[in-house]
């Protein structure tokens, strides 16, 4: 009896805490839109909290009026697919081959990979070195940050992980290591490739650095370059001021492009969630 007390308790205080952690989530959020989507007066006088008062879209009008913003939608996304695309098969077969304990070298790669988590070349050398090569505005909002350690890391836990005698049974049947690969390894992978293609993304959508650093033709600028740009002018993408009748209340402006901003992520991620799931254990279960 005291025993399941003990437990109703502890699961009572896991559904507080988690209610908790999920009104700190959310209280932000549902701010930020109902401040984007109220009236100027309401603003002014600091009464919104999570729900709009006297509403209106003038922001969004300023934030999708000019041409600008879905060209920068197009790119981002252009950035985003392909980016994720690359990092994803890159990532995936290095994982895999490092997985293995007979690969030469092993452990002398590694090391290099972890090396990479704490040094690295510095922002002129690494801006010099892309320029040098031919990547500056082209493929340096793609190329340069094609894999992250710790991600690899990540996969290369989940092949370890992989029974050895599936591996075993398509070598049997004429497989070779590339065949394995493609045919018997990727189609049960999902759930690891879901997660770090979600944190490529994620990355690549929220990237502003370097596609700031590397681009300079502003037809070639991602979302968030534009976005930025937008907020540090406090006008419109036109670059122009607003009517004295219809003024700019830049704080409701910065919610609304963040919310513009994030939309996209929020929509991709439940037809991700149940692979999401289960790639937040990779590496956590051998066997």
């Amino acid at each position: 009896m005291n025993r399941n007390k003990q437990f109703s308790i502890s699961i009572l205080l896991i559904y507080v805490a988690l209610i908790i952690v999920m009104v700190i989530i959310l209280f932000p959020l549902l701010h930020v839109t109902a401040v984007s989507f109220s009236g100027s007066k309401y603003i002014y006088m600091n009464s919104i909290t999570i729900y709009p008062k006297g509403f209106n879209i003038e922001m969004y009008k300023i934030v999708f009026k000019d041409p600008k913003i879905f060209n920068s939608y197009k790119n981002t996304i252009y950035y985003v697919v392909l980016g994720t695309f690359l990092s994803l098969a890159v990532t995936s077969t290095a994982a895999y081959s490092l997985s293995k304990k007979k690969l030469i070298f092993r452990n002398k790669f590694m090391g290099l990979i972890i090396v990479t988590m704490f040094f690295s070349g510095g922002m002129i050398p690494t801006f010099l070195t892309v320029k040098n090569i031919g990547l500056y505005n082209t493929w340096a909002v793609v190329l340069p940050g094609l894999v992250n350690s710790w991600y690899l890391i990540l996969m290369r836990s989940f092949f370890e992980a992989f029974p050895c005698e599936i591996e075993e049974s398509g070598k049997l049947d004429g497989l070779n290591d590339i065949g394995t690969f493609w045919f018997l390894v990727l189609p049960v992978s999902k759930a690891v490739l879901a997660t770090i293609g979600l944190f490529y993304a994620v990355g690549l959508w929220n990237s502003y650095y370097m596609p700031f650093i590397y681009l300079n033709s502003s037809s070639k600028f991602p979302l968030q370059v534009i976005l930025r740009s937008m907020l540090e002018s406090g006008q419109g993408l036109d670059g122009g001021t607003r009517n004295a009748d219809q003024p700019v209340i830049l704080e409701s402006l910065k919610y609304a492009t963040i919310i513009v901003s994030v939309i996209p992520i929020i929509v991709v991620y439940p037809f991700l969630q149940k692979y999401f799931v289960t790639g937040v254990m990779i590496g956590s279960i051998k066997g």
